[in-house]
């Protein structure tokens, strides 16, 4: 419509505003129907997913967004834990990889390997960072029915990308067949767009949903995960009111902890999790990218260290009495900041304005998430070394404790990896990487080279390998 002068700002939002109304009335409605099922007879307890997810020696790694970048740089940081053997001749330190929780880009890389483990690992480049995304999708602004399918949902639904991830990459798997391999929990995550909040396709929230979370489509949640406002339309799960069975006594008490906490991030949550158990009326829950709630995928473990409130959560008694050495390490494969408007007067404007505002809102909430789960570490630590040291021998044997146990042999630790962190001129071509679904070979090589190289140089790993053997037995105590 061209520049509106000083005195002219009322017409040209008037005028705006028809353009908007005008395209907004000729939208072909763009949406996904949900594809989740209803609890049945047939479901298995917890959904079929394993319940004591740690290891004596064990790797929690929370990976962030950022498009084929963010899942080239996770798949390298999984190359190098595949490259450290152990001391104690155990293997290597893949094997201590307990969970992954993953947003955006990085959930392809994390339900890949959760569901074809070392196999996937050596394909995934070639299967997966190579696949060309992009070239099956709707991406141009210019294209008037594009416009129409912004204003009515978004560019891109299922069949653009979904299907895709379903047909090609996943091949039909469902959350019961990635739940029957003996490889670390995945926590796939994504944002529920009415209420705000993280939303993680985890088996205790789809009780809530009364739905079964076993059948329900790797895909779909890998999408949903990546699901970018505009550029995709929400992905939808509904619940299933008329399904609903009482909840399990863990599950209704952190709901009862979540409602009564004075956190304002519970409180948010509390309004989620009462809509979705309404047992009056059906709801139908928008999710989009993950990066927009929890972009370093962290809140999985602190939100549930909260809700369940025991000296141990996020993780079971047998956990803790089982668990000595813990590393948790937040993967950052986020966008830095990029143009050279900070040099000039003018700036930003358009696109570069919009994109920049989010950026600022996602980074600032994950900087934040990223401090507290840094500084819970401790508090977690010392928790469950004094439920450890408060167990009767009696209780330990029940647990799974070994006869002869130091209860206080307990170290937690906590590593950040990011861009940043990688030296020149590696960090300024990672850097350069645009946040996209297609990447030429040399940008996919980069990313890979980043995450390897850089979790190899993290000082905590190398102090978490040569302490995670066992001390001898005659130095150990009763706990």
């Amino acid at each position: 419509m061209g520049e509106c002068r000083q005195g002219m700002r009322g017409v040209c939002a008037v005028m705006a505003s028809a353009v908007f109304a005008v395209l907004a009335g000729c939208a072909t409605q763009v949406f996904n129907s949900p594809t989740n099922e209803p609890l049945a007879p047939s479901t298995p307890p917890d959904m079929g997913a394993r319940t004591d997810v740690m290891r004596e020696n064990s790797i929690v790694l929370s990976l962030s967004g950022g498009g084929l970048r963010a899942a080239a740089f996770a798949h390298g940081v999984l190359s190098a834990l595949q490259s450290l053997t152990t001391t104690d001749g155990d293997g290597d330190l893949l094997d201590d990889v307990a969970m992954m929780s993953s947003v955006s880009g990085s959930s392809l890389t994390a339900a890949y390997y959760g569901l074809y483990g070392r196999e996937g690992l050596a394909r995934f480049r070639q299967d997966v960072l190579l696949a060309d995304f992009e070239s099956g999708m709707r991406l141009s602004l210019f294209s008037p029915t594009n416009l129409f399918r912004i204003f009515g949902g978004g560019l891109n639904s299922r069949e653009d990308f979904g299907d895709r991830l379903d047909r090609t990459i996943f091949h039909g798997a469902t959350f019961g067949d990635l739940y029957r391999r003996a490889g670390p929990e995945i926590r796939i995550q994504a944002t529920d767009l009415y209420y705000r909040v993280p939303f993680p396709f985890f088996p205790p929230l789809f009780e809530i949903l009364c739905s079964d979370l076993s059948r329900y489509s790797i895909a779909d949640a890998v999408a949903a995960s990546m699901a970018v406002p505009v550029l995709f339309a929400p992905v939808v799960v509904r619940t299933y009111p008329e399904s609903c069975k009482p909840l399990d006594p863990e599950t209704a008490r952190a709901l009862a902890r979540i409602r009564s906490h004075g956190s304002r991030t519970l409180g948010a949550i509390a309004k989620a999790t009462a809509a979705y158990n309404d047992r009056s009326r059906t709801h139908y829950i928008k999710l989009a990218d993950g990066g927009l709630t929890d972009n370093f995928a962290v809140s999985t473990l602190s939100i549930s260290r909260l809700a369940y409130g025991t000296p141990y959560a996020p993780m079971t008694d047998h956990d803790a009495v089982r668990i000595r050495r813990l590393l948790v390490v937040v993967v950052d494969a986020s966008h830095r900041p990029n143009g050279d408007w900070d040099l000039r007067e003018a700036g930003p404007t358009g696109l570069d304005l919009a994109l920049s505002g989010t950026d600022a809102a996602v980074e600032s909430a994950a900087r934040y998430a990223a401090d507290a789960m840094g500084n819970m570490m401790r508090e977690w630590q010392d928790a469950v070394i004094a439920f450890r040291c408060s167990l009767s021998p009696a209780e330990v044997k029940r647990l799974g404790g070994p006869p002869r146990w130091n209860c206080r042999d307990v170290k937690f630790s906590y590593a950040t990896l990011s861009i940043d962190q990688m030296k020149s001129p590696l960090r300024e071509r990672i850097g350069a990487i645009p946040t996209r679904l297609t990447l030429s070979p040399a940008q996919i090589d980069a990313a890979f080279e980043g995450g390897r190289s850089g979790l190899l140089a993290l000082p905590e790993l190398r102090f978490y390998l040569k302490d995670r053997v066992r001390p001898n037995r005659g130095e150990e105590t009763d706990g």
